[in-house]
């Protein structure tokens, strides 16, 4: 159950309730400021809690992840950033290069992104690479960067974060931040990037479970953040003829789970460029709520993941394919008639 708490309750009144949990042979978990999850539906326990001063509300749930799951917040999230609103009926296009390479490069990018009609910028600063011999970013002289395209263009832009002391830096600058595979169950930083308050991307682990994914939202949603969306973007199966296998059957299982918006990365999901237009494609068509692509004017110049950039005018074509896709999907049926 989920006890939902009135507005500037005190510690006296929290312990209250705490102790109430308690002495019914329960544990209860303060999520945040706003309310107290216990896993336990006692019916004695939540008549009696109904009663407590503080408690605004308790609600049933079943689910391991009771704040990232339906049953706790049937409606859709919709999250705003920049004038544009992610999770709603039209597509969300973030897009940009792997990693930021120049000031100059960066600009470029982000005014074909706004010129197509794209709406977030990405760029690593902080770069996650497989060698450490690897271009690793350019740290916060590429957010410096980024913001700066920002200012040019208007986008607003999401970068990754990869250490929890690093969370109030990435925060400085940008948007959105974005934790990545790697670090999906790395939970001190998921409390971090949670109590920053900013809207945060989180990204499917590349051999997670969908329910391990939930719970790592869980952590972010248990700090008082309602706006995390989720990044699909693939993971990692016994097929070889693709860097990963992007797994589309996550879109709307999720969203039959979760009130979470769901965005696709095709690029890191199959990591070939020529691949990359038809599974944006597939993943808007099976009800994602946006898509998040690696571009660049000359893609087998970039400095990281050049195999799976795509370049201005592939770019071009995907978003306007996109946008037909969504045009033609009921929104009624793809985003928001999806209960538990």
């Amino acid at each position: 159950m989920v006890i939902i708490l009135r507005p500037q309750v005190n510690y006296t009144i929290l312990k209250n309730i705490l102790s109430t949990i308690q002495e019914a042979g329960f544990t209860g978990y303060q999520a945040g400021k706003k309310a107290i999850v216990v896993h336990n539906n006692d019916e004695t326990l939540q008549a009696k809690l109904k009663t407590l001063e503080g408690v605004e509300n308790v609600v049933q749930v079943k689910s391991p992840y009771p704040l990232t799951s339906r049953e706790f917040h049937p409606e859709n999230t919709l999250i705003e950033v920049g004038g544009h609103v992610i999770g709603g009926d039209e597509p969300t296009i973030m897009a940009g290069p792997c990693s930021i390479e120049s000031l100059e490069n960066i600009i470029e990018i982000a005014e074909a992104v706004k010129k197509a009609g794209g709406h977030v910028l990405r760029g690593g600063a902080f770069k996650p690479r497989s060698s450490p011999y690897s271009f690793q970013g350019h740290g916060e002289e590429g957010l410096k960067m980024m913001a700066l395209a920002r200012e040019k263009t208007g986008l607003p832009i999401i970068s990754e974060v990869m250490e929890p002391e690093k969370v109030a830096l990435v925060a400085e600058y940008v948007d959105i931040l974005q934790i990545g595979a790697r670090n999906m169950q790395n939970y001190p930083l998921l409390r971090e990037v949670g109590k920053s308050g900013k809207p945060v991307m989180l990204k499917r682990g590349l051999s997670a479970t969908i329910e391990e994914w939930l719970m790592s939202a869980e952590y972010v949603l248990a700090q008082d953040n309602p706006n995390v969306m989720l990044c699909e973007r693939g993971i990692r199966t016994y097929e070889t003829a693709t860097r990963n296998t992007l797994d589309l059957n996550a879109v709307p299982v999720v969203q039959h789970l979760s009130h979470l918006p769901v965005i696709v990365d095709p690029s890191h999901g199959v990591g070939k460029s020529q691949y990359v237009n038809a599974m944006a494609r597939a993943g808007i068509a099976a009800g994602a709520t946006g898509v998040i692509v690696e571009i660049h004017p000359d893609p087998a110049k970039a400095w990281s993941d050049a195999a799976q950039t795509i370049d201005f005018d592939q770019f071009n074509q995907m978003v306007d394919d996109v946008n037909r896709i969504a045009a033609a999907v009921s929104p009624t049926l793809s985003r928001t008639t999806v209960h538990a």
